[in-house]
């Protein structure tokens, strides 16, 4: 007899810079902040990626549940991305939904 599979966490969405000085913030820190979340222990994917627009980031990330992103949140924001885009609009959608294979990883 197995278990239900666990619940992982995901978001979605876009950081939206309204002028290229915001998105001169973001790629400056992006590369350390992306090194960071795949680093947590809670973290099956994370991907940030400029879109067509120049202003327009994509955010993709995956975790084990609601407390490891919880984590990454208290981490994020304390850190120096947290800080330095803390003005720059975000539009995310966030949900759990059980992983179909519990012993499945998500790459990224």
């Amino acid at each position: 007899m197995t278990g239900a599979a666990p619940a992982r966490f995901y978001l979605s969405g876009r950081l939206l810079c309204a002028s290229s000085d915001e998105a001169e913030i973001v790629a400056r820190h992006l590369t350390e902040h992306i090194c960071l979340s795949r680093a947590e222990s809670g973290c099956l994917s994370f991907e940030v990626t400029q879109e067509g627009d120049p202003l327009v980031w994509r955010v993709e990330e995956c975790f084990t549940d609601r407390a490891a992103f919880e984590l990454h949140q208290t981490r994020a924001r304390a850190s120096d991305w947290g800080r330095a885009t803390s003005a720059i609009a975000r539009v995310y959608e966030s949900w759990e939904a059980q992983a179909e294979d519990p012993g499945a990883e998500i790459s990224g």
